[in-house]
Parts: structure tokens; C-alpha cells; sequence
């Protein structure tokens, strides 16, 4: 069954793993790896990654990308959002901190981002544009 539209923005808002798709060109499937991301209801994703990496020269050639996030524990749940390229910046030292404290204990965020090299890190923002859904329920 879809999410309302409520339901499907403050699932995006949790802090999952997301799996990011961007073309990879021709006779190439998409590129698909796992990315940290941030998102409040209303609002562009924001990811950060090395800007020299294939994953950045491939969203920026593209402009546009995919994530996916998922639940796989009752009640299984997924959303699938798809969009342009709203803007990419160098990683700020703030954003770099709000991101990682959605996925590491309070106190490792702060050896992370000491430990990061702000010189490398490219922020990427998504405008939500298509968005696919369910709750597939309990199984079992």
C-alpha cells in the first residue's frame, strides 16, 4: 500500500542508509551505492561525498539522481525519490557534523569530522520531483 505523502516524507527524514542511483552511461547499469544523506519534510536532500569520486563526477554529469531507503523489519517499508540536482558546494564543517550525528553515537562525531578532510567533501542537493512508496506490512 502507498504512503501518504505525510508518511513518506517523514520516512525519508529517519536517518537509513540510503542507496543512491545515478547513470552510468551507455552499456552501463546505474552506479548504486550507499550514501548518508539528510532530508527534513518540505525539503532538498542533502549527501556529502569525495568530490574526486566516480559517485560525484557521475550525479554531476547526470544532474539528476535516485534514493532509495527501506525498512526491513516489519512493517517492510520503502521510498524511492527521484530528482534534479538542486546545487553542490563544498561540504561545510557544520554540515559535515549534522549529517554524521544522524548515523554515529553523539560522541564519535566529533573524532569523525576532526578526522575528515573538508578539502574533498562535496555536499549534493536533490529536489524531491517523483517519488514511489509502500508499507508492504508484517510477513509472517
Amino acid at each position: 500500500m502507498p504512503l501518504s505523502v505525510r508518511e513518506r516524507e517523514a520516512f525519508l527524514a529517519e536517518p537509513h542508509i540510503a542507496s543512491l542511483a545515478v547513470e552510468a552511461g551507455e552499456g552501463r547499469a546505474p552506479l548504486a551505492v550507499p550514501v548518508w544523506y539528510d532530508y527534513i519534510p518540505g525539503g532538498e536532500i542533502e549527501f556529502l561525498t569525495d568530490g574526486d569520486s566516480r559517485k560525484a563526477m557521475l550525479v554531476e554529469k547526470a544532474g539528476r539522481f535516485t534514493m532509495l531507503v527501506q525498512r526491513d523489519s516489519p512493517t517492510y517499508r520503502y521510498v524511492s525519490v527521484e530528482g534534479p540536482v538542486a546545487g553542490s558546494h563544498p561540504t561545510t564543517r557544520e554540515e559535515l557534523s549534522r549529517i554524521a550525528s544522524r548515523y554515529l553515537p553523539s560522541e564519535a562525531v566529533p573524532g569523525y569530522v576532526q578526522g575528515s578532510d573538508l578539502n574533498v567533501l562535496v555536499t549534493f542537493r536533490m529536489r524531491p520531483e517523483r517519488w514511489l512508496s509502500a508499507d508492504l506490512g508484517a510477513v509472517g
